[in-house]
């Protein structure tokens, strides 16, 4: 297969490239037609991608997104103020009960994000973020690509799985090391992973 055959595979190349280099992720669940495309032509993409030195990374949860090693200081705080954000809404839903796997079938919405800053002001005002910085923060995570803006509210989306993973990773540590599982995610997320598996 020549080059321009191969362009010829990649009709959203475009787009793709766009939303991956404004730092978006793509998700199989908001966007269904690109993501097809993408996984239909991976090894295209990719190498088109890394000759332009970009490393084009797919998660087979439904996600993709262009990595990097190097983050300036203003994306190094909104990933921060994410992880914040990210993990007081799951330790929120894991007190309550709720599946962390399939957080993606939790509606949020703006009282429920009062709710939550209510029950975490500590550790949010520390970071300087206010009740209507949660709001603030879940549009901006909307802009990348981990949630969906509805009309009543919010959805995560897949691509969440990338702080859901590093909370499971330090919980495993904190377990491992006797320290207080509880400072990050406790070991409900691990009971919950488990539930879940079964109930698959």
């Amino acid at each position: 297969m020549n080059y321009s055959l191969s362009l010829e595979c990649m009709p959203s190349l475009a787009e793709l490239f766009r939303l991956f280099l404004s730092g978006k992720h793509l998700n199989r669940i908001a966007e269904p037609a690109l993501w097809v495309e993408l996984e239909q032509q991976e090894d295209a993409y990719r190498s088109l991608f890394a000759a332009l030195g970009y490393e084009l990374r797919l998660d087979r949860r439904g996600f993709g997104w262009f990595h990097t090693a190097e983050a300036n200081s203003l994306i190094g705080k909104t990933s921060r103020q994410l992880a914040l954000l990210f993990m007081v809404i799951f330790e929120a839903q894991a007190n309550a009960g709720k599946p962390l796997l399939r957080f993606s079938d939790w509606l949020i919405d703006r009282e429920w994000l009062m709710e939550v800053h209510e029950q975490q002001q500590e550790v949010l005002n520390a970071e300087g973020i206010a009740p209507d910085g949660l709001v603030e923060l879940i549009n901006r995570a909307c802009t990348l690509g981990f949630a969906l803006s509805e009309p009543s509210g919010w959805r995560l989306l897949p691509a969440v799985c990338r702080y859901l993973d590093h909370f499971e990773a330090l919980a495993a540590t904190e377990q491992a090391a006797q320290h207080d599982p509880d400072q990050l995610m406790d070991s409900a997320f691990a009971t919950e992973e488990a539930k879940d598996e079964e109930d698959l």
